[in-house]
């Protein structure tokens, strides 16, 4: 196996876009390619089929090479539950929650997961396209650094980084960075990649012949910006809603700790939805449908919807006829009461629900991870749909008895999940993903609005055509020969 690293120069400059059309470009290729990334920070998660937690963007990235996602594409999974603590997890399984000066010290440790998950990737693919984190040049987090050039130099691998030039500053972006590396670090990057130009490219040569003259690396080439864009997104959510049309409005509270945002993007992309995230101090506005999303801290999250009212908005607008559904940790909220007697997320032990469904939920150190194929009980019938569970919450109580899914098989054996209240105006489920099933999704929209004369978005088709259309700009603006050779000229990895 041969290994190539993304790394950036900033956040966001383009790394795990860069790797999921490098991987798309090789599978089409017929080469046996995967992904990779060593440490990922993200409250966007996806869960394998063998029952593990990786970052979204590695599932992405499995998909644009055409095979399953794995653990061992992504190592060590950090979910934020506070602003200096995080749940650690480490081979798909959450080990323990540590604060951050906890976590370096833990990084020996997780770097033997890493190198683990590296070997096994090594007896199976040919390529593996690895992505880094951040930016190598945190000066501050290079000691036993393991998701950037700590883990290139110890598997020996070449180095390209990206840059975003929207953003500007993109040459001081690149020469900085590779100032601030050691020797060997800098020999390992063998060229750059320039990210989101807009504009005449001639008008740019003059400073791409100054960056390969004074660096002496290669411009590997530039990527236009893609104005229509649209693949999981990882860590901001995504906001932009090219609705046009309006047949129903939708309303997303977005939570502080809001995790698998990408549940809405379905909902987001379609032309006749007018999906709206409601921030802090923004009042819920009229529409047909409110969504309380998941959440990495459920019990501050709904500390904080209260403060923002919203509770009180939320049943307004049930009195005026609008449908609620709660998702993950939002079903939770619905209930009477949640508990964390273990401190799972938070210090909070106890928080009283927005009191709109008879049950409750606690806390427990056994995450459920699964994904599952069911059917959805709406509308007076049942319609196939599939998604995945990831949650630590156990819930129980009457409301439970009206379930709003029945699964047709659950590696736990459980047989239904979530509810449909009596008034048929509030629902809950664990399960995410439904909007991505397109029968699913417009029973869930005929159950909110009866009427709705809609056709349904298939995400599934969209990411593919997305994941082609960056292959195809990667070939066209990219020397994909040179990247080749940079790659082949990398050790083999036994």
């Amino acid at each position: 196996m041969k290994t190539l690293m993304v790394q950036g120069t900033t956040s966001d400059a383009g790394k795990s876009t860069l790797v999921a059309a490098l991987c798309r470009v090789f599978a089409n290729r017929g080469v046996q390619v995967a992904p990779f990334k060593p440490q990922n920070m993200a409250l966007n998660s996806a869960v394998t089929k063998e029952g593990g937690e990786i970052g979204r963007a590695q599932a992405l990235q499995a998909i644009a090479a055409k095979i399953e996602p794995e653990i061992d594409f992504n190592p060590i999974l950090l979910k934020p539950n506070s602003d200096t603590g995080a749940q650690v997890i480490v081979h798909g399984k959450a080990i323990s929650n540590m604060q951050a000066q906890a976590y370096h010290d833990y990084k020996k440790v997780a770097m033997d997961a890493v190198l683990t998950s590296h070997k096994r990737l090594a007896k199976r693919f040919e390529l593996l396209l690895v992505e880094g984190a951040g930016s190598p040049a945190e000066i501050n987090l290079r000691h036993n650094d393991i998701a950037n050039m700590g883990y290139a130099e110890a598997v020996d691998c070449p180095v390209i980084i990206i840059a975003d030039i929207d953003k500007g500053g993109v040459f001081a972006h690149l020469v900085g960075t590779l100032a601030l590396l050691s020797e060997s670090e800098q020999n390992r990057v063998k060229g750059f990649v320039i990210n989101r130009f807009r504009g005449d490219i001639a008008l740019l040569q003059s400073g791409l012949d100054w960056l390969e003259e004074y660096t002496n690396k290669p411009v590997l080439g530039v990527l236009p910006y893609l104005h229509n864009l649209a693949l999981d997104a990882e860590d901001a959510v995504a906001i932009k809603n090219n609705v046009s049309n309006v047949a129903i409005n939708i309303a997303v509270l977005l939570l502080p700790h809001i995790s698998n945002h990408t549940d809405f993007d379905a909902l987001r992309l379609h032309e006749n939805i007018n999906l709206i995230y409601v921030r802090h101090t923004q009042a819920i506005p009229a529409v047909d449908l409110i969504i309380l999303p998941g959440s990495k801290n459920v019990l501050a999250d709904l500390a904080f919807l209260k403060n923002e009212q919203w509770d009180e908005q939320i049943k307004r607008h049930l009195r005026y006829g609008a449908k609620v559904l709660g998702i993950c940790g939002g079903m939770q909220m619905l209930g009477n009461t949640l508990y964390d007697p273990l401190a799972i997320e938070s210090s909070i032990k106890r928080i009283e629900g927005l009191g709109l469904i008879d049950f409750e939920t606690t806390l427990t150190d056994k995450k459920i991870l699964t994904k599952v194929s069911a059917a959805l009980t709406l509308n007076n019938k049942q319609t196939p749909c599939s998604g995945y569970e990831i949650h630590a919450g156990i819930s129980c109580g009457k409301a439970l008895n009206n379930p709003f899914i029945t699964f047709l098989q659950h590696p736990q054996n459980f047989k239904n999940d979530g509810f449909i209240s009596d008034d048929n105006a509030i629902a809950g489920t664990y399960l995410h993903g439904l909007f991505d099933e397109a029968q699913a999704m417009m029973q869930i929209l005929h159950w909110v609005k009866p009427n709705l004369a809609i056709k349904p978005l298939d995400i599934n088709a969209q990411r593919e055509h997305q994941l082609e259309q960056l292959a195809q700009m990667c070939e066209q603006h990219l020397d994909i020969e040179q990247i080749i050779s940079i790659y082949q000229g990398g050790k083999n990895d036994e």
